[in-house]
């Protein structure tokens, strides 16, 4: 059956030409231009040919080589060749009934396809979703999976952003591992990036402005939101967006970077994305999430939007780094770069009233003030907040998880301190059992000189801070191995009891009220040497860092849980007992 015609923005070209690989080879046909297209969307081509699956096709400009569908939902042969039409309407469900999942009370795994398993395809993946029912997962993150030159990489370079990594299992293995979730009562996220691409593969620059000189990112020219022919760009990155939340039924986009995505117009990209996110959400009958990765630490971006334009982004979430770096300076003790903050006393009250440290304060990692505050009034489930994440880990010269850094004391103690906060809790792939495998840089640039050039730079970046050659190299087929989880794992008593005590934790957010809940005016937390308490409502988590066995009252408390902590008897009443790196959770009886 044919899907319709051939059509291609390409505002500059003069001419535009159809290639259809067939069975004497590549065949070209002239398109016609699109003379009817409204302000600031003319461009369009158009050929009648119809659209069948299966056939390979490229878009020739100019009488140049042809070039890759921008909006190709297959790239085989990957992005240097030709794309391949898909039929959406061949992808099999099962999941008519599925009412999606709310952020609030949600618990978030964030986890790679490629190294989530030793196979590293979406089917693969589907055989470990029970493992994420049983911890109490309700809603899974994947890291991007757009198609980029190279068979392995953490997915942030990708450069046909619509089209699945065929590495992976293509758009069919996408939608079945969607589908198998949604069996399970699991909802997706899927991780996008629209504030670059590359650096190797992009062939958009040729088709038209959809990068511009006017801002700059860290990774190059800024995608064009807000100078000329910006209009096409914004619906190119809009509908993109959108297609994964109509076609391939996900719930949730984690949005990559968004600080990147420089907008000087009156409705910024995020705004009109939340609005048009929104209204899908209701035609489908279904919530749909966005969730940013935000550097600024502004609570604008998840305030909800205001007629006539004057509340906020309105997105449904972002992510709260200050929460993970305090954390992860109480638990190791590190202060270099960007931790320095994080060791002052205030940076406490990001476990409870707060997700930004830096809400108005002096970074002197910035060397500005940084962020502004959050209202208390502003729910914390609008919060994803971790203690790993890929980012975390994988900038650390050696990709060493906490795992490899703490005892499994304290893992138990920074999962409690998680877990029972105030905001959307979000796990690591393979954080819930310590996995002793690293998550290290790896990439497969197919590019010479840029393969040379990420392994030098690499191994010189980390050098400057001592050290030498443990570096691992990011173009060895070994560091993606080295960084697969190990399933064995779970056998093994020390991982399995750390498995366990994720599973409780989980299990009693869900289950006690004041356990999770998201009023960011009812915690107090406080710290007595290395002794922290967290109380939330009628419940108080106890967390001892010291190196000496803590103890201290417990009358008319019960214990729900506890990591070589116990309470016990003594001649004035009940006495909790809490070992070195032991931490324990109470309610009032």
């Amino acid at each position: 059956m044919s899907l319709g015609p051939y059509t291609v923005w390409a505002p500059d070209a003069q001419r535009v030409d159809l290639v259809i690989d067939g069975e004497g080879g590549p065949t070209g046909e002239p398109m016609t231009r699109v003379t009817d297209a409204p302000p600031g969307h003319a461009g369009w081509w158009r050929s009648e040919t119809p659209r069948f699956a299966g056939t390979r096709y490229g878009f020739a400009l100019d009488g140049g080589e042809p070039l890759p569908d921008p909006r190709s939902l297959s790239q085989p042969d990957g992005p240097f060749g030709l794309s391949e039409v898909v039929d959406t309407a061949d992808l099999s469900w099962s999941d008519d009934g599925w009412a999606g999942v709310p952020l609030r009370g949600a618990v978030i795994y964030e986890l790679h396809i490629g190294t989530f398993t030793e196979e590293g395809t979406f089917d693969a993946a589907v055989a470990r979703l029970d493992h994420l029912v049983d911890l109490g997962v309700t809603l899974v993150e994947v890291m991007p999976v757009a198609t980029y030159p190279g068979e392995r990489g953490w997915g942030y370079d990708g450069v046909d952003i619509w089209a699945v990594h065929p590495a992976l299992g293509g758009v069919a293995g996408f939608a079945r591992f969607v589908d198998a979730c949604h069996a399970r009562g699991l909802g997706v996220c899927l991780d996008v990036v629209h504030n670059h691409l590359g650096p190797s593969g992009n062939t958009l620059i040729p088709f038209g402005p959809y990068f511009t000189d006017t801002h700059s990112t860290p990774w190059g020219p800024a995608v064009n939101l807000d100078a000329p022919g910006a209009d096409e760009v914004r619906r190119y990155l809009v509908d993109h967006a959108l297609f994964w939340f109509r076609e391939l039924h996900v719930d949730a986009l984690r949005l990559d970077a968004v600080h990147a995505l420089v907008d000087d117009s009156a409705l910024h990209l995020l705004e009109q994305l939340a609005a048009e996110t929104d209204a899908l959400a209701a035609e489908l009958g279904r919530p749909l999430h966005l969730v940013a990765e935000s550097d600024r630490n502004d609570p604008a971006t998840v305030t909800p939007r205001a007629e006539g334009g004057s509340g906020g982004l309105g997105l449904t979430g972002q992510w709260a780094d200050d929460v993970h770096h305090t954390l992860h300076v109480l638990l190791t003790g590190e202060t270099q770069g960007y931790y320095a903050d994080f060791a002052a006393p205030e940076a406490l009250r990001t476990l409870v009233a707060t997700p930004f440290f830096h809400d108005g304060t002096y970074s002197s990692f910035r060397g500005r003030t940084h962020g502004r505050p959050v209202e208390p009034s502003t729910p914390g489930w609008r919060f994803v907040a971790s203690l790993q994440t890929h980012d975390q880990v994988g900038n650390r010269a050696r990709g060493d998880r906490l795992s490899q850094l703490v005892s499994p004391g304290r893992l138990a103690c920074g999962a409690a301190l998680l877990l029972t906060g105030p905001w959307t809790p979000m796990l690591f792939m393979g954080e819930e059992w310590g996995a002793s495998t690293p998550w290290q840089y790896f990439t497969d640039h197919t590019d010479p000189d840029l393969a040379a050039a990420v392994s030098a730079g690499r191994a010189a970046e980390f050098a400057e801070h001592g050290w030498g050659d443990g570096v691992p190299d990011p173009q060895s087929p070994q560091t993606a191995a080295d960084s697969t989880l190990r399933w064995a794992e779970l056998d093994e008593p020390g991982h399995a009891r750390l498995l366990d005590w994720y599973r409780t934790l989980i299990r009693l957010r869900l289950e006690v009220t004041d356990l999770g809940d998201p009023d960011l005016r009812t915690g107090r937390v406080s710290r007595d040497g290395d002794v922290i308490r967290v109380e939330r409502g009628g419940c108080e988590v106890v967390v001892n860092l010291g190196a000496q066995e803590w103890r201290g009252g417990a009358s008319g408390r019960e214990l729900l849980a506890g990591w070589d902590a116990q309470v016990a008897a003594r001649g004035d009443g009940p006495e909790l007992v809490v070992a070195a790196d032991g931490c324990a959770v109470l309610r009032r009886a």
